[in-house]
This record gives structure tokens, sequence and C-alpha cells, in this order.
């Protein structure tokens, strides 16, 4: 019943009564007005005793239908449940419930109201025959069990609020390891011995006093590296603040060296034990997203906070040499090497790969190519130059690359390491071996089944760290044009050694000019057409100024609008007040945004807000079945998210 009868009951008895008061008075002066006032007020007591007659049998009859289809129980057991019982009719209104129901549940007369109302807006019907639903009403919670019977459905309403709430005290004092690195202690030990003792003791008070907040566990594992043991209510507690140890650590540096530190925290897990070891991944992605955050953890899923820190240049050499060891074995072990880079390949990429082919062919002595879409590439400069300078082709297709495959052939990716922005994600599927080499900060679906991960997000470029992985090779075959080519991806990403260059950077030049490379001929290889530089001037004219980033839009349809939005992304940088700049454009199927900053603001940070990703000073991302006017939407509230992360 959609309404209760008795509850418009009332109101027919008081309107009969007033009606049979009326004709008490009405009859002196006119009978015939009286006996139809008196005729109405006995046919609406006649009513309401003939609609409630009805429909108590109606119930009983219901309520008799529905014990017969239980088992071993008949109507009479109903009443006689300890916990709420409801009958409820086919169209999902009670019918009848027990007194535990009423006593329980606050309600003295229930029947006829619809059972969906208890049961936390979901539908009865939805719920009917399942494992049971989890409600709470008026601060108890339940499971409801809801069993079809006939036309009609049984609620069992099964009070659990002590389990459940043992099971919420239980999991929030579950432990959350959190393992704590100090990113760049060799700054400052190599600054100065006492130096860096009164930074990391300042270091180890800020954590030990982090942990004596929430009262956890803390203990020292050895050099520059921590473990705090929290309490899964703690973690709830630091989200919302968004971890102000960053920023405490930070606090301690000097106007030369900013100290930063790398947490990794586990939660949801059984064990300590599993604990730690997924603290330990969380804290490797922390660290190869450049430090100065904290990466958590959950059933495989990651939340990052901070980041705004440029990660430091790691000075020893050692591991390069090692990765390099590593990549020669796996070399050796194969008949054919392709290397690939990322989609619309630029000239770090393509520079990278020139620069490694050479030496697979040469010092190796395999087959070597660099797969490469010419149509959609940004370097066909520097491809021209290599084809001309070379007798021989050293470029293959991704098509051509998966027919010469074999089982025993080697894949080396160069930057990138992202399946999704890979030049051929199919090529990739064929292969059982892989290297990657890359510089950008790790993201969440990395390829996480290559034989050798060379992954340096303190590096400026995947040339840089090519040119550092040749130079521990038989590099004799190494020449000017391959040298000119891991050049010009260098001076791509660092713009002309200006963004991200530290020792490292220098000395990997420095080896290329050793071996030929010539910088007026790199400069070359960066001049556009005139068509080109009218684009990037017409986009830089568009920009518009929000919060201190320049972002413009356009919607040309050219060849090389890719390469005119990059470059004018980069000249709006050059602009007063400036800290990051972005250019939304079209290609001819979606809309993307080139973003760049030179440090202060981590645009790989905003470009992940709208599902892209990159690096620090240099990010992008693709949006989909989107329009200009949403997808600026969309940036401006990604940048809002992440100034407002970093005032606070």
């Amino acid at each position: 019943m959609k309404k209760r009868i008795w509850t418009l009951a009332p109101w027919f008895l008081l309107f009969s009564a007033a009606m049979f008061v009326m004709a008490i008075f009405t009859i002196q002066y006119n009978k015939l007005l009286a006996c139809l006032e008196l005729v109405v007020s006995v046919a609406s007591v006649i009513l309401v005793l003939v609609l409630s007659i009805n429909f108590r049998k109606y119930i009983q009859n219901m309520v008799k239908t529905t014990a017969n289809h239980i088992s071993g129980f008949n109507s009479d057991f109903l009443d006689k449940y300890k916990y709420p019982v409801v009958v409820v009719g086919s169209k999902g209104d009670i019918f009848w419930c027990n007194s535990r129901f009423r006593k329980v549940l606050g309600s003295r007369s229930p029947e006829g109201e619809s059972i969906n109302a208890y049961l936390g807006g979901k539908n009865v019907f939805d719920i009917a025959d399942s494992d049971g639903v989890d409600i709470a009403i008026d601060g108890k919670e339940f499971t409801v069990y809801a069993l079809s019977v006939g036309e009609g459905i049984i609620c069992h309403f099964i009070d659990n609020t002590y389990y459940k709430s043992v099971v919420r005290e239980h999991n929030a004092s579950m432990p959350c390891v959190a393992l704590i690195t100090f990113d760049n202690a060799d700054d400052f030990l190599t600054s100065s011995e006492e130096f860096y003792s009164t930074v990391a003791i300042s270091v180890e008070a800020n954590l030990q006093g982090w942990a004596i907040d929430y009262n956890a566990m803390y203990k020292k594992i050895s050099n520059n590296r921590y473990m705090i043991i929290f309490r899964d209510n703690d973690v709830d507690k630091m989200i919302p603040q968004r971890f102000p140890i960053l920023k405490d650590i930070r606090s301690i540096g000097t106007a030369r060296y900013t100290p930063t530190i790398s947490v990794g925290i586990a939660r949801g897990c059984k064990t300590v034990h599993e604990s730690e070891i997924a603290a330990r991944k969380a804290l490797e992605m922390s660290l190869g997203r450049g430090g100065d955050q904290v990466a958590i953890i959950k059933d495989n899923s990651y939340e990052f906070f901070g980041g705004t820190a440029i990660a430091s240049e790691k000075v020893s050499k050692v591991r390069m040499r090692v990765i390099a060891n590593a990549i020669s074995r796996s070399v050796t072990d194969s008949d054919k090497v392709y290397i690939m880079g990322h989609r619309f390949s630029d000239l770090d990429c393509i520079g990278a790969g020139v620069g490694l082919q050479c030496i697979m062919e040469n010092s190796f002595k395999k087959y070597s190519k660099v797969v490469v879409n010419e149509e959609t590439s940004m370097a066909r400069q520097l491809i021209d130059y290599t084809r001309e300078k070379l007798d021989k082709e050293i470029f293959i297709t991704p098509e051509d690359a998966i027919k010469g495959a074999t089982a025993k052939s080697l894949l080396i990716i160069v930057d990138t390491h992202i399946k999704n922005s890979l030049e051929s994600p199919e090529l990739y599927e064929k292969f059982k071996k892989v290297v990657i080499i890359d510089h950008h900060r790790r993201a969440v679906n990395y390829i996480n089944n290559s034989l050798v991960f060379c992954h340096e997000p303190s590096a400026s470029s995947a040339s840089e760290m090519c040119a550092e992985i040749i130079s521990y090779f038989d590099d004799q075959s190494l020449g000017y044009i391959q040298a000119d080519a891991l050049l010009s991806g260098i001076m791509l990403d660092t713009k002309n050694f200006v963004l991200k260059t530290g020792v490292r950077t220098f000395e990997a030049a420095a080896y290329l000019r050793r071996k030929g490379a010539n910088t007026l001929t790199v400069k070359e290889m960066f001049s556009g057409s005139i068509e080109t530089y009218r684009e990037k001037v017409d986009i830089v004219v568009r920009s518009e100024v929000y919060r201190g980033c320049a972002i413009s839009k356009t919607d040309l349809q050219k060849e090389d609008i890719r390469l005119a939005a990059a470059q004018a992304a980069d000249e709006m940088l050059t602009l007063k007040g400036i800290v990051a700049s972005f250019v939304i454009f079209a290609d001819e199927k979606n809309l993307n945004i080139s973003a760049r900053s030179y440090g202060r603001v981590n645009v790989q940070l905003i470009m992940e807000k709208i599902g892209g990703g990159g690096h620090q000073t240099m990010a992008a991302t693709q949006l989909y079945n989107t329009t200009f006017e949403s997808a600026y939407e969309q940036l401006k509230e990604a940048i809002d998210s992440v100034l407002d992360d970093n005032e606070e």
C-alpha cells in the first residue's frame, strides 16, 4: 500500500463527527440538509470500517502466505524473532513488521511505508536474494538480508554495530610502515662533513618529532635511512594536512642547499612484514619521481603528496657503470637490437637512438635499427641530417620492425617508460627482452618487465644518460654524426644548458665535443620555417595569465602545430612574471596540452591531474572527447590544486 489507511482514518472520523454536529444544529432550520449531513457522516464511518477490515485481512493473508514459504515456521513465530523482521509486498511497501523492528528502529506504525526508506536509499528488489547489504540507521549498523517469498520479500535486519566498530578499530590500528630516506645527503657531505652532521641531526630530530606526534615507533635503519611505524588512522589524519613534514625538512636548508626526504608508506597490509615490503615499493616510486614527496600505496594504487623540489643530481657514476655492464650482457645475448622512443619523437629521443644504434652495430656487431614514425616525428631535421651523412639506412618503421623481430631480439626503449607513450606499443609486445633508459619522473603505470631499468630523474635528458653509458663501452665507432645527435638531445631538454644542468650534463657535453660534436651544426637543427615561427608568435600573443601561468589556446590545424606549440610554450616562459606556460592545441583526433616551467612549479604534477605526465619542467597530456573550453577549465582546476598545495 502506498498510503496507510489508518493515517487517513482519524481525519475521516473527525469529518464524520463534524458532520454529525452540524446535522444536529442544522435540523432546526433545514431538515433535508440535516439528513444529508447525517448520511455523509454515517457513510464516512462505514467507509473507514470497511477499508480497515479489508486492509487487515489483506495483511493477514500476506503474512500467512509469506510464512507458508518458510519451511518449519508459521506466522505466529515471525513476531518472536529476536531481531527486526519486515514483510514487504510486491510494490515495496511494508505489510507487517515484528515488535523488535518497532522497538529497535523507533517506528510505531511503519505499515504502508516504503521499505527503501529503511535501506539507506537502496531498492529492496535490487538486494533481494543477495549476500546482504550494510546500512546505518540512527547510529546503528545493520546487515539486511532480503529473501524473496512468493509475491513478497522478508527483510531480516541483523544488528552488527558492535562487530563493525571492532573491525574499524582493528583496521585503524593496523601498522603502516613508513620508510624514509634523506634524498640529497651527498650534497651536504661533499660540502663539509661538519655541515652534513648538523643538517643530518636536524633531519633526524624532525623525523623523531613526527613520530612522537603520533605516538609511533621510530628507528634509524642506516645512514640517511629511517623507518616509522604509524597506525592506519594516523595516516588518515596526515592526508588532509598533506604531510607538513616535507616542508619542515626543506626549512632546514641554506641558500645553497635544501634538504629533502622521500617517504614510502604502505596501507592495507595484514602484517608488518607485508607492510614493509610494500613501503619499499612506495619509496622506490617516490625516489623515481624525483624525491621530496610522500608516496602512499594501498591495493597497488598510489597517492602522491609533495614533489616541489628539483631532483638532486647523483654525483656517483658507479651505478651507471653497473647498468652499462648489464646492458652489454643483454646485447651480447641478442641477435638483433631495436631502439625505440616515444610517439611524436623529439631530438632527445632520436638523438639517444642514433648514438646507441652506432654502438650496437659497430662495437657489438649486432643488427641494429632506430624505430621511428617519420610522419609524426618532431625531429625530422635530425633524421634528414643523419640520413644525409651516413651511407646506410639506420631508421626503420614500426611495421617493418614487427616483421623483422625474433624471439632473441632486444628492444631498447629511450626517453619514456610508459607503454601507452611508445612509438609502437604493438612492437613492444613482441619482445621478451627489454631495456629502458629514461630521465622522466616515474609514472604509476611504468613498464615493469624490463631486464634493465636505467632511470635517473636528476639527469637532464635521455641523451645525457646514453652518452654516459656509451662512454663505458668500446666507443671507437662513435663519430661526429652520432655526437651531434646526442648533443642536440641534451640542448633540447636543457634549453641550451639553462635547465636541469648538473656536473654530469657538462661532462657528457664535453665528452661529445671530444667526439667531434659541432655546436653550430646542432644549432641548425633547431631552426624552423617562417611558417612555424608565425604560428609560434600567434600562439604567444593569444596567451592569458592565470595565477602566474601563461595559458594559450590555438585551433590552428597545421602539420607542424605540435612543434609550434612546444616552441611557443618555451617562449612564453621568457615573459616577465610567468612561472609556467601551457599551450592547448588540437591534432587530427584529440586536444593536447604542452606544459613548460623553469622548476618553480612542477608541471608534471599539473599534467598528472588531467591524465598526463612528464618531467618537472616539461610535461604534456592528451584529452579525448572534450572541447577547448572544457580543457581550459580542467587545466585551471589542476593549476589551482597544485599551487594551493604548494602554498600550504
